[in-house]
């Protein structure tokens, strides 16, 4: 070995990183479903390598996050996402404003950096042209 090389358990961000991209997997799972999933029909549609206690234990882990909503399904829990990928990106966007102090310049630099569409947008959003059924 040079030094460099790395024979021993994922470091904390590799494994941080897969589970990121577990909870992105079940997610999408569960996005693409008609209704709620128990953890074996997650891993059933998942039809991988992944053990039973795994799904569950990512399942748990999103619910806990308040990504996902559960109800009682026989012994186990149903999952469903919390709100759909629009609310999702409304929600990152809101916790990255409660992470910033300065609020305004936060906005204030968001705003210099949107499409002049999506700046009319936003302008006809917060006029309150919106349609009634919104």
């Amino acid at each position: 070995m040079d030094g460099h090389e790395h024979a021993g358990p994922a470091h904390e961000g590799d494994r941080r990183l897969a589970n990121g991209k577990r909870e992105a997997e079940v997610l999408a799972v569960l996005r693409s479903a008609p209704g709620p999933l128990t953890p074996r029909q997650v891993l059933e549609d998942m039809g991988g390598d992944l053990a039973y206690s795994t799904v569950v234990t990512i399942l748990t882990r999103l619910y806990d996050k308040h990504v996902l909503t559960r109800r009682a399904h026989g012994r186990a829990y149903a999952y469903a996402p919390a709100t759909d990928e629009p609310g999702f990106a409304a929600r990152r966007m809101h916790q990255a404003m409660e992470e910033v102090p300065d609020r305004e310049r936060v906005l204030t630099r968001f705003v210099d950096d949107l499409s002049s569409g999506d700046e009319a947008l936003l302008r006809r959003l917060l006029g309150g042209d919106l349609d009634a059924d919104r």
